[in-house]
């Protein structure tokens, strides 16, 4: 039983990075009928995601993380990221083109799916490792991510469609730089929070009369209850104190 588990272990591990990475080809390929399993076939891609999947988890001394981990170097693999990102959304939003013609809802869904495919596949690459967390199900609470990665699936949907005024190469370069500086902007201030919240509030409040996040009006009922309990407390002893003075006078 313990060899079977140190066996299966390391592939369910592998097999979740490698989810990870081409979630985005094999989420655009189900919704287009067509193998998951064309990943698969390009070695080279395989390859050099299981050797940065094995050298982040099993170099010794974790020498491969620490060189990483240094600032610089983390800066521009997340820089490369996203322009990876760029380059997926629109393959995405060409090869839906290719199969439904001037059909903007399968555009933009495939274009997001190629995108932000490993966020969106997240709970099955969780299932794979053993772990089943629903609340972090990206279409209930996305993360930033994946919010811009539908921008740019519309945008490209647009430009594709000859309705966006802007050549593509344009485009790509205003889209990138921004994806690249929000995303640098984020990591040098530590923050987790989106640019788009600013916005998302007042849309919300807009169209749909969204108040506040129920994080605080929780927080807010659970100070109005600590409130209520101090002044329960407060009348308790002073109702004591009188009771206390009744019995003073009687004796008295």
């Amino acid at each position: 039983g313990a060899v079977e588990v140190s066996v299966r272990s390391p592939i369910a591990c592998w097999f979740s990075a490698m989810l990870h990475c081409f979630g985005g080809s094999v989420l655009s390929s189900l919704m287009l009928a067509e193998p998951p399993v064309a990943f698969l076939a390009k070695g080279t891609s395989i390859l050099l995601a299981s050797s940065v999947w094995y050298f982040m988890f099993y170099c010794p001394q974790d020498l491969f993380y620490r060189c990483f981990a240094f600032l610089p170097l983390r800066l521009l693999a997340a820089g490369m990221k996203e322009v990876t990102r760029t380059w997926k959304i629109t393959a995405g939003v060409a090869h839906a083109d290719s199969h439904f013609k001037d059909a903007w809802l399968v555009m933009v869904a495939v274009g997001w799916a190629r995108g932000a495919g490993g966020g969106l596949i997240s709970n099955f690459e969780q299932l794979v490792r053993g772990v089943w967390k629903p609340e972090t199900n990206e279409l209930l609470k996305m993360s930033y991510p994946v919010k811009v990665t539908l921008i740019g699936a519309v945008l490209f949907t647009l430009q594709h469609s000859q309705y966006l005024p802007i050549a593509r190469h344009n485009l790509v370069f205003l889209y990138t730089i921004f994806l690249v500086v929000s995303k640098v902007t984020m990591m040098l201030t530590r923050s987790a929070t989106s640019p788009f919240a600013p916005f998302e509030a007042a849309l919300g409040h807009m169209f749909f009369g969204l108040q506040k996040t129920p994080s605080k009006v929780k927080n807010e009922a659970a100070a109005s209850s600590n409130g209520s309990s101090v002044c329960d407390q407060s009348s308790s002893e002073q109702h004591r104190d009188s009771v206390k003075k009744r019995q003073a006078k009687k004796t008295e």
